[in-house]
């Protein structure tokens, strides 16, 4: 296993929260100057930290723990009839497993995603220096699944591969294709991308209970939470 001993972090001051009005938030990074290495990611994942572009973050709010760290047990996990319903749906669309890149194609579609999903969020207004600080890395791990109907792209599952499973760090689709069901498919592939590679899990993020747009996550069992620093699953 990893030792995280010679590891450096540092904590933000207290910031407006992202996902609870009333809160102030704390984040704890990475120091920027410690190599975001594959074991060490995958060690940090087991804790709770996530990534965003260059940085692996986890919350660390004194007052609020609001945010869980929450993943998917591959092996346990059986679609129930609503998912087995969108695996048919969506049996028609190609997946391509490319590198992270920023192209005209790509960021037209994260941009029609974030006007019509995301407009009241701390993405908005999309811009390509957002895209490419945000979700393309150089990093080996990290890779784009593309969703293609014939070669027209539908979603992008921006995912990171670890030892330990796969990081579902984004999905960005289009918001027209409102039967298709493209974020929940994204994961769904992403499990089963998983378990074919012989990865233990999927991990999600964070679920908070009184964040609506979380709500998805919980659609997803068994599920495993991250609680008093142990993952508890939840039937």
């Amino acid at each position: 296993m990893t030792d995280l001993a010679h590891l450096k972090f540092y904590a933000t001051q207290p910031h407006a929260c992202s996902y609870l009005e009333e809160e102030q938030a704390v984040t704890l990074f990475l120091a920027p100057h410690e190599p975001i290495e594959e074991p060490t990611y995958s060690r940090l994942s087991e804790l709770g930290f996530r990534r965003s572009g260059d940085h692996l973050y986890r919350p660390h709010c004194p007052q609020c723990k609001a945010c869980i760290p929450a993943r998917i047990p591959v092996d346990s996990f059986q679609p129930n009839r609503q998912q087995s319903r969108i695996l048919k749906r969506n049996r028609d669309l190609e997946l391509r497993r490319t590198r992270p890149r920023l192209t005209d194609e790509i960021y037209e579609l994260y941009s029609r995603y974030i006007n019509a999903r995301h407009a009241d969020g701390d993405m908005y207004p999309p811009s390509r220096q957002q895209f490419q600080s945000f979700l393309v890395s150089s990093s080996p791990f990290c890779e784009f699944i593309e969703f293609r109907e014939q070669d027209r792209l539908l979603a992008v599952a921006v995912t990171d591969r670890l030892s330990n499973g796969l990081s579902a760090v984004y999905t960005f689709f289009d918001p027209e294709q409102t039967r298709r069901s493209l974020g929940r498919f994204a994961i769904l592939c992403q499990i089963e991308e998983a378990r074919r590679d012989g990865l233990p899990a999927v991990y999600l993020g964070y679920w908070i209970r009184n964040c609506r747009k979380m709500n998805y996550k919980t659609e997803y069992r068994p599920l495993e939470m991250l609680i008093s620093q142990r993952w508890v699953r939840i039937n």
